[in-house]
């Protein structure tokens, strides 16, 4: 019984949360994205600002679900990517590198001699724009 209660409490939130980013409303001239109404499940009121540039601590579902004494949060709520989880692990051992990965030299890479460069286009003027 009581896991039915907590799961509904669970997706009211969860829904709220998605409402909330979804209905926010973004002052460009601020660069701050403010709440368009009352959310009392996310404990945020309307006109709170949910998004900002600097100085700001984002909201997480994690902490209002603490704040609701949820327990066991890390079953309804996935682990951040970047601290740890299926993203954190597929980034660092299944494509074998962090977030340059990409630019990185394969280890048994041979750098090849450089070639006599090829005559300038134009004469090295660059393109003439007539």
């Amino acid at each position: 019984m009581e896991s039915t209660v907590e799961e509904s409490l669970v997706s009211e939130v969860k829904l709220q949360w998605k409402r909330m980013w979804r209905e926010r409303f973004d002052d460009r001239v601020l660069a701050e994205g403010v709440a368009s109404m009352d959310f009392d499940k996310l404990f945020v009121e309307r006109g709170t600002v949910v998004l900002a540039t600097r100085d700001f601590r984002l909201l997480t579902l994690r902490d209002i679900l603490e704040r609701h004494k949820v327990e066991n949060v890390e079953r309804h709520v996935p682990v951040n990517p970047r601290v740890g989880g299926w993203g954190r692990f597929v980034r660092t051992h299944v494509n074998g590198g962090g977030s340059c990965g990409r630019h990185r030299r394969a280890e048994g890479y041979v750098v090849a001699e450089v070639k006599k460069p090829q005559q300038l286009r134009k004469g090295g003027r660059g393109w003439l724009h007539v």
